[in-house]
Formats: C-alpha cells, sequence, structure tokens
C-alpha cells in the first residue's frame, strides 16, 4: 500500500459488489476507511469518518438514494464523489448531472475503469480547491464571522497542515497561546474539532 493512500468510503447495498470493490481498491493501493449499505445510515459514516473520496451507488438502500446523498456531500462536505451504477440510460444521466459528479463507473466494472475514475476525480477535485480563494474577506464572507488578523493566520496554518508548533513558530507564539485561538475559533464557528473547522473552512 502508498505510504499516503487515498481514504476511500464505499457506499453499497450489494456486499458482493462492495467486496469485489474493496479487493480491487486495496491492490490499487488505496484504503477503505468505511463502507455503508444503506442511504441514511451513510450520513453518520460521512460525518464520523475522514475520507478523500466517495464511490456512491445511485440506487441504495434507505430512504435517501445516491443521487440524494450526492446533492448532500456538495452542500455539506469538500469530498469527490464517483458513481457506481447498473445505470446508462438518459433519465439517470439527466438526475446526475445535476449533482456535478466527479465520475461516472458503470457495473460490471473494470480495475481500469476504477482507477482511471479515482485517479480524475481526485485530479478535478484539487483542482477545484486550487481555485478557492482564502483571502481573509473571502473567508468572512464564507463563514459569516469576522476574523481577527491572528485567527486568520492561524486558520489558514490549520488549513495548510501545520501542527500547532510549527503554527507558534511561524507566527511567533507559544503552542499554548494557538490552542488558546484554536478554542476561540471553535466558539466562533460553533465546531468541537480540528477536523470540524477545516471542513467549515474547506
Amino acid at each position: 500500500m502508498k505510504d499516503n493512500p487515498t481514504k476511500i468510503i464505499i457506499i453499497e447495498d450489494e456486499a458482493l459488489i462492495a467486496a469485489e470493490l474493496k479487493s480491487t481498491l486495496d491492490l490499487l493501493g488505496h484504503k477503505v476507511v468505511g463502507h455503508s449499505m444503506n442511504g441514511d445510515k451513510a450520513l453518520d459514516l460521512f460525518a464520523q469518518v475522514e475520507a478523500d473520496l466517495i464511490l456512491l451507488d445511485i440506487n441504495i438502500k434507505g430512504t435517501l438514494s445516491g443521487i440524494d446523498l450526492a446533492k448532500i456531500i456538495r452542500k455539506k462536505y469538500n469530498v469527490p464523489f464517483v458513481y457506481l451504477t447498473s445505470f446508462s440510460d438518459k433519465t439517470t444521466l439527466d438526475l446526475v448531472k445535476d449533482t456535478l459528479p466527479y465520475g461516472y463507473i458503470v457495473k460490471p466494472f473494470s480495475e481500469n475503469d476504477l482507477k482511471v475514475n479515482i485517479e480524475l476525480a481526485l485530479f478535478k477535485h484539487s483542482m477545484e480547491n486550487a481555485k478557492i480563494s482564502y483571502t481573509k474577506e473571502s473567508l468572512e464572507s464564507k463563514l459569516c464571522v469576522t476574523l481577527t488578523d491572528k485567527e486568520y493566520e492561524i486558520l489558514i496554518g490549520f488549513k495548510d497542515g501545520l501542527t500547532y508548533k510549527e503554527v507558534g513558530e511561524k507566527l511567533f507564539i507559544s503552542v499554548n497561546t494557538v490552542k488558546t485561538y484554536q478554542k476561540r475559533l471553535f466558539q466562533l464557528l460553533s465546531v468541537s474539532s480540528k477536523y470540524e473547522l477545516l471542513e467549515r473552512v474547506r
């Protein structure tokens, strides 16, 4: 497996297909970090597990379809998703177009289908993120808050993947001061973890 394997969630209600997906993803060097066979339970999984990509069956058990889940992912999570489906008819395609998927795999799939769709989805998503403006003004507008210069600088440090120590060294403040600002950011944005904080920013 790669040093930093792509973390993938599988939403698929057919156990055999899910098992085949996991096996193929393992061979490709990715890591399956969650699986749900039910659309409603998938929401809990999205909230609890951090993933780089979601493989999403369109016709899934539960009250939420894969298309419903895709709309929620678009709204709440900054994670690319690729549809899995047995259907490629015009009606289905018209329905999925509105959700702007990062890929579309028709069952039965091959290892190459998965490989190509995942690579393209991750690339497209990284290009989208690169275009996002992280100026103080744009973040305040997006988050509907007013940030001090220091809060903004610490937020950007977290976004760039810096540790508390690295943020402190960059801004010439102690680790404890960084954590104090983090608490203020938690309160300001109504979140309870660094992960939730970064999800809001992204």
